[in-house]
């Protein structure tokens, strides 16, 4: 493996970290486009590409959100009622999600992925939050929420806190809280998807050398060495920086990565 492909990898982690801390994002709506491209250089099999970075993202996500919501906890920032209230549905949800994104190919899950760009996009660029005008539902309706989130997460490789941020804010939860308890409720769904993904093609063909199922393991290692060293940092800058004219900036960002991705669809 070249100097070229390493370096990359902890570009991605870098970058992934201080995006997780900072913006309760979780990292993969970058994590996963730039796998894409680091795949396509190194020339893996075009069908494997994206489950392989969905895959791939989510594993990374267990650690970088480990460092992230440990900072969290530390400022008193999550709220561990809601975490354990949502965990249940969000592992089986998450899980179940995999096993969706197996039986699709590349391009359909490139499709969808590039429509949650932009819907995310457009959220943070207008910043659009849902009002505070209510509570959080019962047991039903958080494990359907939890169900939800999941699957989508599976779909996309996030951590699930484009979802669970704002569905917080609505049930009246402040913005430091819900970001910090969506880097905590990240952990469970990345541990559900990476286990999906690894189980959903475990000795596959075309694969490849150190895959896990679809989980790239230089990828990870690279990824997760250098985010846990810079989630911290991100989490010190959410407390301090003005984060929604930075994720103002971060969805002009997010447009061209949907754009660029959405055109090697098409063309």
């Amino acid at each position: 493996m070249s100097v070229e492909i390493v370096v990359m990898y902890l570009v991605v982690g870098l970058i992934a970290g201080v995006l997780a801390g900072l913006l309760g994002v979780g990292g993969g709506v970058v994590i996963v486009p730039m796998l894409v491209f680091c795949f396509f250089r190194q020339g893996i099999q075009p069908d494997q590409i994206m489950h392989l970075a969905l895959g791939t993202s989510l594993a990374s996500i267990m650690f970088t959100s480990i460092s992230s919501f440990m900072s969290h906890h530390k400022r008193g920032a999550v709220e561990w009622v809601i975490v354990r209230r949502i965990v249940p549905s969000i592992l089986i949800g998450t899980f179940a999600g995999t096993f969706v994104a197996a039986q699709l190919s590349t391009d359909f899950l490139k499709g969808f992925f590039c429509l949650f760009l932009y819907a995310i996009a457009t959220q943070m660029l207008f910043n659009k939050k849902p009002k505070a005008s209510r509570e959080l539902p019962g047991t039903g309706g958080m494990f359907g929420v939890g169900s939800i989130i999941g699957i989508v997460s599976a779909l996309v490789g996030i951590g699930g806190g484009s979802l669970s941020v704002p569905f917080m804010l609505w049930c009246n939860v402040s913005a430091h809280r819900a970001i910090g308890t969506s880097a905590a409720i990240g952990f469970p769904i990345a541990i559900a998807g990476a286990v999906g993904y690894i189980v959903n093609n475990l000795g596959g063909a075309n694969l490849p050398p150190y895959s896990i199922g679809f989980v790239y393991l230089p990828a990870l290692a690279g990824i997760v060495c250098a985010s846990m060293l810079t989630a911290p940092f991100g989490v010190k800058l959410a407390h301090a920086l003005p984060v929604d004219k930075l994720k103002r900036i971060f969805a002009l960002f997010l447009y061209a990565v949907a754009t660029k991705m959405a055109w090697g669809l098409l063309f």
